[in-house]
């Protein structure tokens, strides 16, 4: 079995000169015992263990590591979604020689697993069947503690993922409403890796193969580990060491945890960030400063590895795995995000630095996606956290770091960030023409603030992607109207967004490609009252003439700025108190209050749920780690009369009509889940 298929054909796009990869589409990441006898191999290195179904893709962050890994010579076996209840699966490979790599999965497990009203998913995209029956909750301490139970003196456990990255340092859990330590010391692992991981995971594992000239453990950059005391200075670093409050003060003064938080996404900047040290019980969590970013050029290579873009055999009798669709044939332009939406964990996992892949990179993938025989020529997304900011970063932050007194694009666009989506439009012209690609769309995120600050392209982007990338709906994310309640989230200004309408009014073609916005909005944000709700409302009706359904109840999770305001009740940048909805309820009422769906904004108490089996769910990737916007197709709303309560039948309507639709309900399409966020380990 051949892991690694180099072959390689050449092609040429106007004047680009493209290497595309030869990849056969069924060779995989060992996860069996039968597997690993057909590579000659007794024992393994690195076992990594994850929440996810085993999809071998570029847009999951675990099957990136095991082809790192796998390319760097180690022997790398997988196992997804271990039995908790019995022995046979987690010990099923053996133990490794070097390391276990253990991970919840692509999303926070707690998030994978709840809705922001708490209630159970009964859905879950990345698990074969559809069922959420197989993630457990707190995903990393369970397989953690699994490996000890059967595995006595084995080797280091490092933890990996959104959900150990997140959870590095003392935080606050919505699900336990309380500040909880490190994930590394409750999951009694050996190391923690933080971010995007690829450089680090290899140095971790020369070091413990004990590699010459490799770096010691505690050189290694984007690793957190535990110390019984003080570690002395690390020369390797910028000193001097920064400690932060200890858990036991930051668990029982809210002041002394919104201290710790600050100091703590201060130094998230690798070119300028120190060592962290936090006492978390008698020994110490050390955390290390970010992984520095990657090159364009190494950024192309973990794209360029032999990836099948199919799910493990191993799964099949299982049923289909819905994220694999969506994630299969779409292309990933750049890393990092300098959008900081206070709501958004992906600052804290991929970092402010833009990372774009080159061009003959990306028209290199794609121009392989027509040897996959599953291809039917659509690339179903070109983009990133962000779609449009490609080729669109800071030269000053390349340099200095990222601004301590400032920010990106918030209030405004900074002037010294060259907005230019010229690079991005060439790019899509050169996709659109490759063989054997019929359509090419852009269904990541747009940030209208930057199409706006474009004099130069920024309207010639926006009439390319209404006229060749968008499929009926352009995807666009104000989540509230209120400036005081954007300021908040970090967002632009309704100002903006009402340019940005006039702009798309104007570019938006009147024949059959005609498009319409979807507008994904939130309630019961820290600072958000039923009034505001009620004023989205009056200004979606009267400005957007519709009422948006892709509307989500803000999720809190760990380490980002609205969780820090929701738990402390408090403007993180004024200190200044705030209103924070915290009933369950009264959150579902806030959502009611734009949807016309869920609890009346009259009601005072909540109705009992009715029960219902698991309906399957269309998907559209992993999900953005700051929850789930829970959507459906986005058609313009009809007005309801003054007075109408949500469901309430219009005057003349007979109860026979209501009791045909309630006889046909089984027969509707679900609404789906609209997953915005990508990639992580």
């Amino acid at each position: 079995m051949d892991l690694n298929p180099l072959k390689t054909k050449t092609i040429k796009t106007k004047a680009i000169k493209i290497s595309v990869i030869k990849t056969n589409p069924m060779t995989f990441i060992p996860a069996t015992l039968k597997e690993m006898e057909c590579l000659g191999w007794t024992a393994l290195d690195v076992i990594l263990v994850t929440g996810d179904a085993l999809i071998d893709s570029s847009c999951v962050g675990v099957a990136v590591i095991g082809r790192i890994l796998l390319n760097a010579g180690y022997r790398v076996g997988m196992i997804s979604q271990p039995d908790i209840s019995g022995k046979g699966c987690i010990t099923r490979l053996g133990e490794p020689e070097l390391f276990w790599g253990v991970s919840a999965g692509c999303v926070d497990s707690m998030i994978a697993n709840y809705t922001a009203s708490g209630k159970r998913r009964k859905s879950d995209d990345m698990t074969p069947g559809g069922l959420n029956e197989k993630r457990p909750d707190r995903a990393v301490i369970v397989y953690a503690n699994l490996i000890r139970r059967h595995f006595k003196n084995t080797a280091p456990i490092v933890l990996g993922g959104v959900e150990a990255s997140l959870r590095r340092v003392s935080h606050y859990d919505a699900w336990s409403n309380s500040v909880r330590r490190s994930i590394l010391f409750d999951a009694k692992a050996d190391i923690l890796v933080y971010g995007m991981a690829e450089q680090t995971i290899l140095d971790l594992a020369d070091a413990l193969n004990e590699k010459p000239g490799a770096l010691s453990i505690a050189a290694i950059r984007g690793i957190c580990y535990i110390r019984p005391t003080i570690p002395e200075p690390a020369p390797e670093f910028p000193g001097p060491d920064l400690e932060l409050p200890d858990h036991d003060a930051v668990s029982k003064d809210k002041d002394a945890f919104a201290r710790m938080f600050k100091l703590f996404y201060d130094q998230s900047d690798p070119l300028s960030a120190k060592r962290l040290l936090q006492r978390q019980d008698t020994r110490y969590l050390v955390q290390n400063p970010p992984q520095l970013p990657l090159s364009p050029e190494a950024l192309d290579k973990i794209f360029e590895l032999p990836y099948s873009r199919n799910a493990h055999p191993c799964h099949e009798k299982d049923g289909p795995i819905a994220a694999l669709e969506t994630i299969r044939f779409s292309l990933t332009t750049h890393r990092g995000c300098y959008g900081e939406c206070r709501f958004c964990a992906i600052t804290a996992h991929q970092g402010r630095h833009l990372v774009s892949r080159n061009e003959s990179s990306i028209l290199g993938e794609a121009a392989a996606f027509a040897d996959h025989p599953d291809f039917k020529g659509i690339i179903s997304d070109v983009g990133g956290p962000t779609a449009n900011m490609y080729g669109i970063e800071c030269p000053r932050k390349q340099t200095r770091g990222a601004c301590h007194d400032k920010r990106c694009i918030f209030p405004t666009p900074c002037k010294h960030l060259p907005v230019d989506h010229g690079r991005q439009i060439s790019l899509l012209k050169d996709l659109r023409n490759l063989p054997g690609v019929r359509k090419v769309f852009v269904a990541s995120g747009i940030r209208y603030d930057l199409i706006l600050k474009d004099k130069k392209s920024g309207a010639r982007y926006l009439k390319e992607l209404l006229e060749n990338h968008i499929s009926g709906q352009m995807k666009i994310a104000p989540e509230h109207s209120s400036d005081a309640i954007l300021s908040l989230m970090g967002k632009p200004g309704r100002q903006l967004l009402e340019d940005f309408i006039r702009l798309f009014s104007r570019l938006n073609p009147t024949d059959s490609k005609k498009t319409y916005l979807t507008y994904y909005m939130m309630a019961a944000y820290p600072g958000c009252r039923q009034k505001d709700m009620e004023d989205l409302r009056r200004f979606c009706m009267d400005t957007l003439r519709l009422l948006p359904r892709q509307t989500q109840i803000f999720t809190p999770s760990p380490s980002t700025y609205a969780t820090l305001a929701y738990f402390t009740e408090k403007d993180p940048a004024s200190g200044k108190r705030i209103f924070v909805e915290k009933d369950r309820f009264k959150k579902e009422r806030q959502k009611a209050a734009l949807t016309g769906r869920g609890p009346s904004s009259h009601s005072s108490r909540p109705q009992k749920p009715h029960s219902s089996r698991p309906k399957k769910t269309r998907s559209s990737g992993p999900q953005k780690q700051s929850g789930a916007h829970e959507s459906v197709q986005n058609k313009p709303d009809r007005k309801k009369p003054d007075g109408k309560k949500p469901g309430q039948r219009e005057s003349g309507q007979k109860k026979s009509s209501q009791k045909k639709s309630n006889q046909k309900k089984s027969d509707r399409k679900p609404s789906t889940q609209r997953r915005r966020g990508k990639k992580s380990w």
